[in-house]
């Protein structure tokens, strides 16, 4: 266990109240249907002391990043902070208003803006800026520039924003979904026992997501933009915290935007919901670039979570240990895996340096020294830790059985976590109920210790991720799986993806098995792209190629649609292949032989039963 800073230190506290200007009274925000997307004051016992069931860092954590607000950061810049999962930037130009990262949903989108319109007028959008690719960054775009407003208005975006904003939850989207109601938490009670936040922010938003395209990109470091009169020099940091990401200067204003790169906590090298594996030596890079890039040009810098940091060497000293903190990570991992040491094995070996530990924003509340170092180790090494007792193991359930049946049977089993839990090892207590579990689903006994081992292990943890994911678990041991899903039927985010994208998408839910013995062909004539896509079913996989409109092949195709690609997201999603505007050539018959391969994803998948 690390020490933990001073809770006499209070800069974290002033810095958060700090240009404070008006709450959003009540802080309950709902859809057009009267359904709740998100509620801040569900988090209002954060007022009382910690109790036994929270870790005090994390009490502490919780309680910044629950204030809500309009807070002005400096002449001209603000922030809506305890909206949503991010912040809302918002920056005074010429003729309107510049907004920066429109939340998640729709809904919280709004009344940030109209937050920041009460006490500073009905100033219009003339600018939009996206940071990143990640949804909690630009759901709430619609409701920042609707249909039919946002001509002649800048959308600003890094290169490459759009296909990785729309395809990171195609390919994996269920199983990320499924995952990411245990680590947000979202259906657990607020609560001294329940949800505490998310380490980043306090939870998700549920309402709709919505896209706004970006209609210029930034390509290149060192790059500068005017908008409404406000000038802007980028720098590009791609493979950090998302593929495609940016941090930025306001020159005039002397304030540095870094967006999800630098935030008051040890962010994640692999989230817990799951994503590809980042990059700690590039991210680290960018952050020393960022120092000598932007000079001795800003008085403050702030970011798309959490509250600013004021006075240029009090940002220097923040953004060179946010630095140090993931070259840390990332050599020291690779100098102990090259001593032969595994993901799991430097994890519980590697600690911070002193310095870094008593450091507040190095803290893991969203991320952690744990599972980023495994995620750094797989980055690496793959899954494999070259011990070939690993390489060919029983699946979960079948390994269960036989763990059971050496420690003597369900019963003993059970005896035996019990005093393993009560000697206080909850960790090999969860590992020994979690085979009694995977052995026997049934055994209700077994099921609610587990759960009560898991709400222990979940009230003492310091990041809020693991915390959710103990206590959700413990909840869907005891009560069932609620699963959450995702609603992503914004036409503007289906019609981002690329049309390899979206067959792709109907690629990875081909039951192969079902056609082994399938061999079709189906061309697409995408008349307002000028493609024409070769779809192959053959083997059980489902292949496809791009070729000009008017390219010819030696073997015909079973069926040809001639179609634009609004229709062809209509036949995608189940409607017939002779809809208005059409065309068909060949066996209509083929497309529904295909589709009849494509499965759907069940969204509550049982996680913490077999």
């Amino acid at each position: 266990m690390s020490a933990l800073p001073s809770f006499e230190d209070t800069a974290d506290f002033e810095n958060a109240d700090r240009g404070f200007l008006g709450a959003l009274d009540p802080a309950v925000i709902k859809d057009a249907e009267g359904r709740v997307v998100y509620d801040n004051d569900a988090y209002a016992f954060l007022a009382e002391d910690c109790p036994a069931t929270a870790h005090p860092s994390l009490w502490r954590q919780a309680r910044l990043c629950a204030r809500q607000g309009l807070y002005e950061v400096t002449d001209g810049i603000y922030q809506v902070r305890g909206l949503d999962l991010s912040n809302m930037t918002l920056v005074e130009g010429d003729r309107g208003v510049i907004v920066v990262d429109p939340l998640i949903s729709a809904e919280t989108a709004a009344a940030a803006l109209a937050l920041y319109r009460e006490h500073r007028g009905d100033r219009r959008v003339t600018g939009l800026v996206y940071t990143h690719s990640h949804g909690d960054h630009f759901g709430g775009s619609r409701a920042v520039l609707p249909r039919g407003a946002e001509d002649g208005v800048p959308v600003l975006a890094p290169e490459g924003f759009l296909e990785n904003a729309v395809s990171e939850n195609v390919y994996a989207g269920n199983a990320m979904t499924r995952r990411a109601v245990l680590m947000y938490g979202d259906r657990l009670p607020k609560g001294p026992r329940g949800q505490l936040g998310a380490g980043l922010g306090m939870t998700v938003s549920t309402g709709a997501i919505t896209l706004v395209p970006p209609t210029r990109s930034i390509t290149r470091t060192g790059q500068e933009e005017t908008v409404d009169g406000v000038r802007i020099v980028f720098q590009l940091t791609p493979g950090t915290e998302a593929p495609a990401e940016m941090n930025f200067l306001f020159p005039d204003h002397r304030a540095l935007c870094m967006a999800e790169n630098a935030t008051h906590t040890l962010h994640n090298i692999l989230t817990l919901r799951g994503a590809v594996v980042r990059d700690a030596r590039i991210w680290s890079r960018c952050l020393d670039e960022a120092i000598d890039f932007f000079g001795d040009a800003y008085d403050v810098a702030f970011a798309s979570h959490h509250w600013p940091t004021w006075g240029r060497e009090n940002v220097v000293r923040f953004l060179g240990e946010q630095r140090d903190l993931y070259a840390y990570l990332h050599d020291q991992t690779l100098r102990l895996l090259n001593d032969g040491l595994t993901g799991t094995e430097i994890a519980e070996e590697l600690r911070l340096p002193p310095a870094l530990e008593r450091a507040w924003h190095a803290r893991g509340y969203y991320g952690s020294v744990s599972h980023n170092v495994k995620a750094i180790y797989q980055r690496y090494m793959g899954w494999f830790d070259g011990n070939p007792a690993h390489l060919w193991e029983h699946p979960p359930a079948e390994q269960a059985r036989r763990y059971v049946e050496i420690a003597g049977g369900t019963e003993q089993a059970l005896a035996k976590a019990r005093v393993y839990a009560a000697d206080g090892d909850l960790r090999f207590a969860a590992t020994l109920l979690d085979h009694i579990v995977f052995a026997d689903p049934s055994h209700a006994e077994a099921a609610e210790t587990l759960a009560g081992v898991y709400e222990r292990l979940g009230h003492g943890c310091e990041n809020a991720t693991w915390r959710n994911f103990y206590l959700t678990a413990a909840g869907e041991l005891r009560h069932g799986v609620n699963p959450a899903v995702l609603d992503t039927a914004d036409p503007e985010l289906t019609s981002a993806l690329t049309v390899g994208m979206l067959l792709d998408s109907v690629a990875v839910r081909v039951d192969g098995p079902s056609a082994w013995d399938e061999d079709l062909t189906v061309d697409l004539v995408l008349t307002d792209e000028r493609r024409r896509h070769r779809l192959t079913l053959r083997h059980g996989a489902l292949t496809h190629r791009d070729y000009p409109l008017y390219h010819t092949s030696e073997i015909p195709a079973g069926l040809t649609l001639t179609l634009a690609k609004p229709q062809l997201l209509g036949v995608l999603a189940g409607g017939a292949p002779d809809a208005d505007g059409v065309r068909t050539e060949g066996d209509p018959g083929l497309l529904a032989r295909l589709f009849s391969h494509v499965t759907a994803a069940d969204p509550g998948f049982p996680i913490v039963t077999p």
